[in-house]
């Protein structure tokens, strides 16, 4: 539909992916993830799958968001990084 926004949304997506994957601090990586999840969640919905969307936001974004920052802050450190 929008050909533009689509582009867009696809560097932001790239962008986020590269960033989560190159940082060394478990929290902010888990919230660039989230971040990757909302984007994509607007780039299914900017395709015309809202109902994808939607779920992507709900579950991607939402619940293993938060399950993941209660697992990091379960857990102890153990090197000296």
């Amino acid at each position: 539909m929008h050909p533009e926004l689509e582009i867009v949304l696809l560097l932001v997506l790239l962008i986020t992916a590269v960033t989560a994957l190159m940082i060394k601090n478990l929290l902010t990586a888990v919230v660039s993830l989230t971040v990757f999840s909302f984007i994509s969640a607007l780039l299914y919905a900017a395709m015309g799958a809202v109902d994808v969307g939607f779920t992507e936001a709900t579950v991607g974004g939402g619940v293993t968001g938060v399950l993941l920052l209660l697992l990091i802050f379960k857990t102890t450190r153990r090197s000296s990084d």
